[in-house]
């Protein structure tokens, strides 16, 4: 599983308050623990208004590249934030992200497409989250099209099927597990992530719904998801569930993952 650490971000409140008091030592504990935690990308967004943002979030990835090589998942909602942002990290990294609203897959195809960064493609465009699976997936169609044109192939792309609440939703998540599912047959090398937490959004004991969210997703083919990798059981899940799915021969990395304290009693 690809592991996108979702734990520096500014519309976490106390987040937030170390970025507006430029508290590079929170920023830097947060990156050090995500990567000791196992992640695979160090999620950088700055939620802050979009004049403030670039600067921002160059302070913040300088603060994750002093103590972590990982890559950076530079995390806006707007095209031209990222696009004067993502060359200033070190390594190739991911962007979060695109959808098919507006121009924005061709602002950022066009600068990545002769590199090495990967992106998260949203299943969303110009008329907004499409309410069923069918609709999603004419997005998904549309959003290959245009990788296609500039030459990104699918495994640099992870789709979100924009994963919502569920105590709103009429069928719990069989539209998600649809769109999942579907992508991962019609393209097996492409990635296919989710913000786990979106689901349980306004329920108690929210960890218990992102549980098992995350069992089911992975048995459709979700391999990638944004979430907290300090969060010691849900990592245990994940490791649990690859070798349950025979993605993980003679359960070595469960038992790595064990022995190196990612999961299980703390040592």
């Amino acid at each position: 599983m690809i592991i996108i650490g979702e734990k520096i971000n500014g519309s976490i409140p106390i987040v937030a308050d170390a970025i507006a008091r430029r508290d590079a030592k929170f920023i830097k504990d947060r990156a050090r623990i995500q990567a000791e935690a196992g992640a695979t990308f160090i999620d950088c967004c700055a939620s802050v208004p979009e004049e403030e943002e670039a600067e921002t979030l160059k302070w913040m990835i300088d603060c994750i590249q002093e103590v972590t090589d990982l890559p950076i998942s530079v995390d806006s909602p707007s095209a031209d934030v990222l696009a004067q942002v993502f060359p200033y990290c070190k390594r190739p990294g991911l962007i979060n992200s695109v959808s098919g609203e507006g121009n924005k897959m061709d602002k950022i195809f066009s600068l990545i497409a002769e590199l090495k960064w990967e992106v998260i493609c949203l299943l969303s465009d110009d008329t907004g989250i499409p309410k069923c699976a069918q609709d999603r997936l004419k997005v998904f169609d549309k959003t290959m099209e245009k990788a296609k044109e500039y030459g990104i192939s699918p495994s640099r792309i992870h789709i979100d099927p924009l994963v919502e609440m569920l105590c709103t939703s009429e069928d719990g998540i069989a539209m998600n597990i649809e769109v999942i599912s579907t992508v991962r047959k019609r393209c097996p090398d492409i990635h296919i992530t989710a913000a786990v937490s979106n689901i349980s959004y306004n329920l108690p004991v929210r960890k218990m719904i992102n549980l098992g969210f995350t069992v089911l997703a992975m048995n459709a083919g979700l391999d990638s998801a944004i979430l907290d990798p300090t969060n010691r059981d849900m990592m245990g899940v994940i490791y649990a569930t690859e070798a349950l799915l025979g993605e993980d021969d003679y359960c070595m990395e469960y038992i790595g993952a064990y022995r190196e304290g990612i999961f299980g009693p703390k040592k």
